[in-house]
């Protein structure tokens, strides 16, 4: 069940938060915790309907957390400070999301039965590129992660331990380009961004991973599997051909939003992905 909207106090700033609780939730029972980060204009009510997320933690047996990036307005047109050149008021305020992430954490597990090994976050879009900055400031904490439509805009990222990735892009998505370059939707100005390489080849080398994935094709779904890698992690890529920047087997993000390819379920992947990859 959702609890409502929580509160914690990070640098003077009241941040906020949604925590979700399966049905067989149990305090002398950990169970895993997934922090899911909405996209660049969102909030975390948006990301729940966008993900539903819920239904697969209700299944499967694992706490939801979405957090709240922070703009002018209190709960709406929201970012993350996710990288050198995004996003929006959040960077521009230069507001420490990640020391809030780890705050988060903490308090969480002050409150809920946590597993401390199979803590792992996903997120759409500036949320995705929020999990990438995650990766690499709190692979102390974190096992995996899983951006969607995120880039890898960081010039600095410095791991001190193995982090499993698997990311989810579409072909078609103009927000944020697979292959790199300006945006041709972007909310946040003349942003230039990394192509989905960029991040394969970073996390492959930093995980010491196979240079060559295994590959498998399903219709518009490519999957590569980067595997044998000397730290016990996976990196993984899914491919969407066609697809636009949405959250595949989701809910659009907005009206206006590009509709989700329904060939694939993200949030299903990535916690098959999450449950085979706890901290090492």
């Amino acid at each position: 069940m959702s609890q409502g909207l929580e509160t914690i106090q990070v640098d003077g700033r009241d941040r906020t938060y949604i925590v979700y609780t399966p049905d067989s939730y149990a305090t002398s029972t950990p169970m895993p915790l997934v922090i899911v980060l909405h996209g660049g204009g969102g909030h975390a009510e948006n990301a729940q309907n966008m993900s539903q997320m819920n239904t697969v933690a209700n299944r499967e047996g694992f706490i939801v957390v979405y957090p709240n990036g922070n703009g002018r307005l209190r709960y709406r047109l929201l970012t993350w400070n996710a990288a050198d050149n995004c996003c929006g008021y959040a960077h521009d305020q230069n507001v420490d999301d990640v020391k809030f992430i780890r705050e988060l954490i903490e308090q969480l597990q002050k409150d809920y039965a946590i597993d401390p090994n199979r803590i792992y976050v996903t997120g759409m879009s500036n949320g995705g590129m929020m999990s990438y900055k995650l990766a690499c400031a709190l692979s102390d904490v974190i096992a995996a992660i899983a951006p969607v439509s995120g880039a890898f805009n960081l010039a600095k990222c410095e791991p001190t331990n193995p982090v499993s990735v698997i990311i989810f892009h579409g072909t078609a998505d103009e927000h944020v380009l697979y292959d790199g370059g300006s945006s041709i939707k972007s909310i946040d100005g003349d942003r230039v961004d990394q192509p989905v390489s960029a991040a394969v080849d970073f996390w492959t080398t930093h995980d010491g991973c196979a240079t060559e994935p295994a590959s498998t094709t399903s219709g518009s779904i490519t999957t590569d599997t980067y595997t044998n890698c000397n730290t016990g992690a996976e990196v993984t890529l899914v491919t969407i051909d066609g697809g636009g920047h949405a959250w595949p087997g989701g809910r659009r993000g907005s009206r206006s939003g590009d509709q989700p390819s329904q060939e694939i379920n993200a949030s299903e992947v990535m916690w098959q992905f999450f449950t085979a990859h706890p901290r090492q």
